[in-house]
């Protein structure tokens, strides 16, 4: 009496060839990267997006911006305030010790707070790469492993001279398996790369935004 054959994901793992078994390995293990970059990046939005909410009440509560900026200090951590600090201490710089203004100091503010937004979007958008990578690749080499699992899978039935269904079944089984894997990691990889890329660009706006809205306040002040 023959034994059924084992069609479990670790079964079908097992009997594939190496070179296909190395291609779920680097599968799985993209799939794994993926998804860490992916709870990474949910936790760091939210708390940019707490962050900037917590920033622009205060900001926007009426307090001189000298003190605000003696509240924070010169190594702030949030982002809202790093771009703040960036403006402040560049229109502090910008003071003569006669209480005037160094001429250029609206150009000079402006060039300090898009250097922070740059770097605070380089870290936001840190990571993507590898989702979008996944998203656009894994798919292809999951195929790899399915026509050299096929290929290897005639072969061996060619072999054989046997085309009865319970000896085709298990090598392309095993072959389609890596398709399977290769959707697993960039189904994912595509759809929280789109909505983690809009998330940041969002984010990015707001950081922009506060920056023109706090350069007309300074520039007000330049004008008065």
């Amino acid at each position: 009496m023959e034994h059924a054959t084992d069609y479990t994901m670790w079964a079908l793992f097992a009997r594939a060839t190496i070179l296909v078994k190395l291609v779920m390995i680097a599968l799985v293990m993209a799939s794994v990267w993926c998804w860490a970059v992916i709870v990474d990046k949910i936790i760091q939005y939210r708390k940019a997006r707490a962050e900037a909410e917590v920033f622009d009440r205060a900001f926007w509560s009426g307090e001189p911006l000298d003190g605000l900026f003696d509240q924070i200090g010169t190594a702030p951590r949030g982002q809202s305030q790093k771009i703040f600090v960036a403006g402040m201490l560049e229109w502090r710089r910008s003071h003569r010790q006669d209480g005037g203004l160094i001429a250029g100091a609206q150009a000079r503010i402006d060039r300090s707070m898009d250097v922070a937004i740059a770097k605070e979007a380089a870290a936001l958008q840190k990571g993507l790469p590898v989702l979008a990578t996944t998203g656009s690749t894994a798919p292809f080499v999951g195929l790899f492993g399915t026509v050299w699992g096929i290929m290897n899978a005639f072969i061996e039935i060619a072999q054989s001279q046997n085309t009865n269904l319970a000896v085709v079944a298990p090598g392309i089984s095993e072959a389609l398996l890596a398709t399977g894997l290769g959707l697993m990691a960039a189904i994912p990889a595509v759809i929280y790369y789109n909505k983690l890329s809009a998330d940041a660009d969002r984010i990015i706006a707001g950081y922009e935004a506060f920056a023109d809205e706090f350069a007309t306040i300074l520039s007000r002040q330049l004008d008065s």
